[in-house]
């Protein structure tokens, strides 16, 4: 019933607690005066990172700051001089934030033995996707097909890249498609394109989490943490939520039931 997964990278199969991108912005704003938190950097993850930095100049707390250091409103030639300095400073590591997750390589030897095509969306460019993906594959992960922002008319939270997976991998309808990622832009994106959406829990942004956290955290506190992030995921569109990566293949049985049900996403 389902032909095809659509997979996020950073967050969901590498780069465990989606880190890569986050000390960059960080510094970028840091350079300017203007000191982000890391829920702030965070909120918009998943997007498009030119579209990342028009959204965190977009809060409120952030333009006022700006408002108040710079006399004015921050604009489109903020947006512009912040991505100057940020892609090259997150080229520089990418290539150490291309390991896949735990789990990532397994699941996707267990999608391929069951005839499920897998596919891709990203919030980096198609230059950042050139270093991650071939990190990722010397490392036992590769999809079947990859589509970044650079390839479409827009990044998420427009379908157009779910689009292009679909078409790229001969599948339709795209109800027999499954949109996986950490992000809300992820379940949004999958939403607006039709697909089943799974949201993820440890690895992701939501959760912004390293491993070695979320081995020591308290499971009461964990577990609260958990739950938000599910919470917020949900909000965004997930029709479910796992807590890892490795356990789509539960997800994926409950949407064949529904399929088989005649249900639609």
């Amino acid at each position: 019933m389902i032909r095809a997964v659509v997979l996020d990278w950073a967050g969901t199969m590498v780069d465990y607690g989606c880190f890569a991108p986050l000390a960059v912005f960080l510094q970028v704003f840091e350079k300017r005066g203007i000191e982000l938190t890391v829920e702030e950097a965070r909120e918009p993850m998943g997007m498009l990172k030119r579209d990342h930095i028009r959204a965190l100049l977009d809060m409120d707390r952030v333009a006022a700051l700006w408002q108040e250091k710079y006399g004015r409103m921050p604009d489109e030639r903020d947006v512009e001089e912040l991505y100057a300095d940020f892609e090259p400073l997150l080229m520089e590591t990418l290539h150490e934030y291309a390991t896949p997750v735990p789990g990532a390589v397994d699941l996707a030897n267990r999608l391929r033995a069951k005839g499920i095509k897998i596919g891709s969306t990203t919030g980096y460019t198609r230059q950042m996707m050139d270093v991650v993906a071939a990190a990722s594959e010397e490392q036992g992960y590769a999809p079947d097909v990859l589509v970044t922002p650079s390839d479409v008319p827009a990044g998420r939270p427009y379908p157009w890249m779910c689009f292009q997976n679909a078409m790229q991998l001969d599948c339709y309808p795209l109800s027999a498609m499954v949109k996986v990622g950490d992000t809300a832009s992820d379940m949004k994106e999958g939403r607006n394109a039709g697909m089943w959406t799974v949201g993820v829990l440890k690895g992701g942004s939501e959760l912004g989490l390293s491993q070695e956290e979320v081995r020591l955290l308290p499971q009461e506190v964990l577990h609260e943490k958990i739950s938000r992030a599910a919470e917020r995921l949900r909000e965004a569109g997930a029709h479910y939520v796992i807590e890892e990566i490795g356990r789509l293949d539960e997800a994926l049985a409950k949407i064949e039931k529904r399929l088989e049900a005649g249900e639609r996403p």
